[in-house]
């Protein structure tokens, strides 16, 4: 059976009313635009936002890559950048440095990205203050009136609990001065990535049916307190059991060999390149 699908899978309408959504995200950084968010052939909580926004902006000279908790070979990652070659023919790599459009879910990668490279971010829940506040009627309120005590007392309840927050990933950030923003579920080692970053971030929720933007070059702050200021994970006493990185973002594995913890990189494309610059040296 042959299929003709419209380029880039949804009609171009639809792809019209998102990238007008898109603008206004840019023009209003941090700002939670909403569209309608169509149905896609992947279930809703699957980055089915990412994939309208990547879909919406992708075009034929555009070379692709999807990521998955910086993995270019999971499930998620795979699905996605199948259906999207599929549907728009576009060349597709697992090379960061090669990419101009990348889609994530949870991880930014560690390799600096380009003015000429847009990253979008799938988003399962984009509302930073829904924690605390239900009622989509009141966090709109909220946030135009910029009251985000709920969001600082949070993490001030997590401090006098714990001793320190607790925000493993989703760290709330403020942007630009103004709107408090759920940075997609990266953890907090990538939130610094953020601010004054040389290329476009775009973030989509298609569940919630929001879309909001980081701008190239805009600051980007992660919430926390005078005496008790951000700190993301660290890793400096870690080494990748299989390029020897470190100071990178790592995931804890077993090592086949001995049976024992090991680290390697999230980031599977940067460890790969890391050993093929080893090879090469050698």
């Amino acid at each position: 059976m042959q299929r003709n699908y419209n380029f880039a899978f949804l009609d171009e309408g639809s792809k019209r009313e998102i990238r007008r959504a898109i603008l206004k995200a840019v023009a209003i950084p941090g700002y939670q635009v909403p569209f309608a968010s169509r149905e896609m052939p992947i279930g809703r909580g699957w980055g089915t936002g990412g994939l309208q926004v990547t879909l919406s902006c992708i075009g034929p000279d555009d070379v692709l890559k999807v990521i998955d908790q910086g993995s270019d070979a999971s499930v998620n990652a795979v699905s996605i950048r199948s259906l999207v070659h599929e549907t728009t023919g576009v060349e597709t790599t697992t090379s960061t440095a090669d990419a101009t459009l990348i889609q994530s879910r949870h991880r930014i990668p560690e390799l600096p990205l380009r003015r000429d490279q847009l990253m979008v971010l799938q988003v399962p829940m984009p509302e930073p203050l829904r924690t605390y506040e239900a009622r989509e009627s009141v966090t709109r309120r909220l946030h135009a009136e910029a009251e985000y005590t709920g969001a600082y007392l949070e993490l001030f309840e997590q401090i006098v609990r714990y001793g320190s927050t607790i925000t493993g990933a989703d760290h709330p950030v403020m942007v630009q001065d103004r709107y408090v923003m759920a940075p997609s579920p990266i953890p907090r080692f990538d939130n610094p990535k953020l601010d004054d970053a040389e290329n476009l971030f775009l973030f989509g929720a298609g569940r919630e049916k929001k879309i909001y933007a980081v701008p190239p070059h805009t600051k980007v702050e992660s919430l926390a307190f005078d005496d008790h200021p951000f700190v993301r994970e660290d890793f400096e006493d870690k080494r990748c059991c299989i390029c020897g990185a470190t100071g990178v973002y790592m995931t804890q594995t077993i090592d086949p060999a001995t049976g024992k913890k090991a680290w390697q990189c999230s980031d599977t494309d940067y460890c790969s390149e890391r050993l093929e610059e080893g090879e090469s040296d050698e």
